[in-house]
C-alpha cells in the first residue's frame, strides 16, 4: 500500500511540474488547486486562469491524456490489479476457511460510487485505517469517476459489480456487456484490472455469474449480511452484522444504491465492537491470500 501512496504522491508531483512549464511556456503562470486527499488526479488542473492562447488549451488535454497512459502503464508495472491465488478464478467465496486464531474480517460495499455516503464510508475507514472492499456498479463509475478515484487513492480495493446491477436472466451477450463493459470503465478510469465480481443481489443463476466464472472472475457472495438496504433501525443493522460473524468473514453493506444514512452512522460502531472481540480487517485479496497460504501450509505438513 505504500507503494501506491509513493506512486500517487509521484503523479501528483509530476502533473504540478509539468503543467507549470507549460504555463511558463507561454508567459503565464497556472494555479493548481489544493486538496485535502491523499492523491489528486489531473482532472484537479485548475485551467480557467491560462490566456487565451492558440494551442494552449491542446497542450493541456495532450499533457492530460500522456499522463493518463503513464498512469495505466505504471498501474500495471507496479501490479495494482488484484492478483486473485489460482485456485480461487472462477470459484465461489463466501468466507475465507481460516483457523479460529486467525480472527480477521472484510468489510465490503455494494452498489456504489453514491453521492454524499460513499465520501462519508471512505471518512470513517480512514479514520479508523482500514481498508475496504468496493463492489461499483458501472453506470455509477460514469456518473461519480472521481469517488472511484479517491477509492484506489486511499489504497481501498475494488470489484465488478455489473453496469445496471439487473436481476433478471441475462443471455450470454447481455451478460458480457455488463460485465465487460464496467471493467473497461473501471481501468479507463482507475488504470486497474479487477478479477472480482459480486453478481447483483447474490444471484446465481441469470447469467452474469456463469460470464464471470467463465472469465477467471473470483465471484464473492458474503457470510454477513447487514440487510442495510431495507433501511432497518441502527441497533438491528449492527445486530444483522454480528450474528454470523466469524473469523475470515465477509460482510455485506452498501455505500450506494439508495439513502445510506443509516448504515454510515452504524459503520463506526461495527468497527469498534470487532475491535473489542479482537478482529483485525482486511481487504478480499488478503483474505484470499491468506487461505491459499493454510492451504499450501497444511499441505506441505502432509
Amino acid at each position: 500500500m505504500e507503494e501506491k501512496k509513493s506512486f500517487f504522491g509521484l503523479q501528483k508531483i509530476l502533473v504540478t511540474l509539468l503543467v507549470l512549464s507549460t504555463g511558463l511556456s507561454v508567459g503565464s503562470m497556472m494555479f493548481i488547486k489544493s486538496s485535502s486527499s491523499e492523491a489528486q488526479s489531473t482532472d484537479n488542473i485548475n485551467v480557467s486562469n491560462l490566456p487565451a492562447k492558440v494551442g494552449t488549451q491542446q497542450m493541456i488535454e495532450d499533457l492530460k491524456a500522456t499522463m493518463l497512459r503513464i498512469w495505466q502503464e505504471q498501474a500495471q508495472i507496479k501490479s495494482l490489479s488484484y492478483p486473485v491465488p489460482l485456485r480461487f478464478q472462477g470459484e465461489t467465496i463466501e468466507a475465507a476457511k481460516l483457523t479460529p486464531d486467525e480472527k480477521v474480517i472484510a468489510l465490503t460495499f455494494d452498489d456504489g460510487p453514491w453521492p454524499e455516503s460513499t465520501a462519508q464510508v471512505l471518512d470513517i475507514l480512514k479514520q479508523n485505517q482500514i481498508k475496504g472492499t468496493f463492489f461499483l456498479i458501472g453506470q455509477n463509475v460514469k456518473n461519480y469517476p472521481s469517488l472511484v478515484k479517491r477509492e484506489i487513492a486511499e489504497g481501498h480495493v475494488i470489484g465488478n459489480h455489473t453496469w445496471h446491477h439487473w436481476y433478471q436472466f441475462l443471455n450470454p451477450q447481455a451478460a458480457a456487456y455488463e460485465i465487460d463493459h464496467t471493467a473497461d470503465l473501471i481501468y479507463q478510469v482507475t488504470g486497474i484490472k479487477t478479477n472480482l465480481f459480486r453478481p447483483p443481489g447474490g444471484i446465481m443463476h441469470n447469467g452474469v455469474a456463469a460470464y464471470a466464472r467463465n472469465s477467471k472472475y473470483a465471484i464473492v457472495l458474503w457470510s454477513s449480511d447487514s440487510v442495510d438496504y431495507s433501511r432497518p433501525a441502527v441497533p438491528k443493522l449492527i445486530n444483522n452484522v454480528f450474528r454470523r460473524a466469524k473469523p475470515g468473514g465477509i460482510v455485506l453493506m452498501h455505500d450506494g444504491g439508495g439513502n445510506r444514512s443509516k448504515t454510515v452512522k452504524a459503520l463506526p460502531e461495527i468497527i469498534a465492537n470487532f475491535r473489542k472481540q479482537g478482529y483485525s480487517f482486511v481487504t478480499i485479496p488478503e483474505l484470499l491470500e491468506m487461505q491459499d497460504k493454510d492451504i499450501k501450509r497444511i499441505a506441505n505438513k502432509k
